[in-house]
């Protein structure tokens, strides 16, 4: 099979991906999905507050998903479900299977990767104790409640703030379980300040800040639960013990992008966001080969991932068309002072689109500060930002025009500064 652009995953990245590249011309796109039906993690994130910046209106994450569906159908895509792609090469031939076609390679001109990403495991926590049943990660309990019709449990502790944990304990409180408290090692949460608030705070939810979970009692099942409070250095601090009985321990740990495939093709992941990285035109190491949502660096709004993915869709169709650019100069772009990492990392001048929007994540809570952006050593701009924290995404936007009045700067800084 040959096709111009295969587009692996079928979530909210590859949808937009594939709608974007067709509407600049591509016919010829395979969008292979592992699940059942397009949508991806979507359809299961059953609660609202999805396609604000998008459509302007509060939706869910299937009536989301299916307006992204509804646009692939209308532009006759096609798509595999139910088909798993095992191996990528990096003259871009992929490998993939199912139960109706076996093992099958598509030779494309060009590969979006849209993988979308994964929680972190339990075996990734080192948590002491038995390995009982009822210890969930939260997104695997959001399929079960949202999807499958089951309940994980009744009463239920969760580590970590990340923003499915938080949603669920709303979650399981609305299915009538009882959460007893939601434990975070760090000293901030790794979720939305609104989800925290609409999440925990309306439903009297405890959050527990720099706290772990050292203990879990049970051999065939979970019966309790004790947290302690760590210090600075992560470690418990013996004396600060808090015990709960209960039968079910959700993990939300954070996600971590899927790209186990774009290992085996050779692309290069960044040792932060465990993604690829990416210039300007989120392509990646390899010439045809993009990235964009969750797989690249994990986002907080599926309305960033769409705007992202319709870049990478674009952007794949100009490569489709006219090849690889070659001579453009690369600038890179360097994250200090508090900035953990920048997508895109290289930015081409010469090529770039008008704008580009450079998202990264602080490291830490910052209050009363400033997102500074120098060309060199010259300040370009700088924005105030009342507070900043890790679980929510800065953004600087570039100008093509700004760039072109210095043509010597070798990189682009971004930093956190006093306001």
């Amino acid at each position: 099979m040959k096709y111009d652009l295969v587009i692996v995953g079928g979530g909210p990245a590859g949808l937009a991906a594939a709608i974007a590249a067709k509407d600049n011309g591509i016919d010829s796109i395979l969008i292979i999905e592992r699940d059942r039906e397009l949508g991806g993690i979507l359809n299961q994130c059953i609660h609202n507050g999805f396609g604000l910046h998008t459509f302007k209106e509060e939706l869910t994450g299937p009536e989301y998903a299916s307006r992204f569906i509804a646009q692939v159908e209308e532009r006759g895509i096609e798509y595999k479900l139910n088909t798993m792609v095992m191996d990528i090469s990096n003259d871009k031939v992929v490998t993939a299977m199912n139960s109706t076609d076996g093992m099958f390679t598509v030779e494309a001109k060009a590969v979006v990767l849209a993988m979308g990403c994964r929680e972190r495991s339990r075996g990734a926590l080192n948590i002491p104790g038995y390995r009982p049943a009822g210890i969930f990660s939260a997104g695997t309990a959001q399929r079960l409640v949202n999807i499958e019709g089951y309940m994980p449990g009744r009463r239920v502790v969760i580590l970590g703030s990340g923003d499915i944990g938080l949603i669920m304990a709303r979650r399981m409180t609305l299915e009538g379980a009882k959460v007893l408290a939601v434990a975070e090692l760090m000293p901030y949460s790794g979720g939305l300040k609104r989800n925290i608030v609409q999440c925990l705070n309306d439903f009297d939810i405890p959050l527990y800040l720099s706290h772990t979970v050292v203990d879990i009692q049970g051999k065939e099942r979970v019966e309790g639960i004790t947290i302690a409070e760590v210090g600075p250095d992560r470690k418990p601090i013996p004396g600060t013990e808090i015990h709960y009985d209960c039968d079910t321990l959700l993990l939300s740990c954070g996600l971590l992008p899927e790209n186990e495939l774009s290992k085996t093709a050779g692309v290069d992941l960044s040792p932060i966001t465990s993604g690829p990285v990416v210039n300007d035109s989120l392509e990646t190491n390899i010439p045809g080969v993009f990235a964009c949502g969750n797989v690249l660096h994990v986002h907080d709004l599926v309305d960033f991932v769409s705007q992202e993915a319709t870049n990478a869709g674009k952007n794949a169709a100009k490569y489709i068309k006219e090849g690889e650019v070659t001579s453009a100069k690369q600038i890179e772009i360097l994250p200090v002072d508090g900035v953990r990492y920048t997508v895109p990392k290289y930015v081409r001048p010469e090529v770039m689109d008008d704008t580009l929007t450079v998202r990264f994540r602080v490291g830490q809570v910052f209050k009363g500060c400033a997102i500074a952006t120098y060309f060199g050593d010259t300040l370009i701009s700088k924005r105030k930002r009342p507070v900043m924290a890790p679980g929510e995404m800065e953004q600087v936007v570039l100008k093509k025009s700004q760039l072109a009045e210095y043509p010597d700067i070798e990189n682009i800084t971004i930093k956190i500064e006093e306001a």
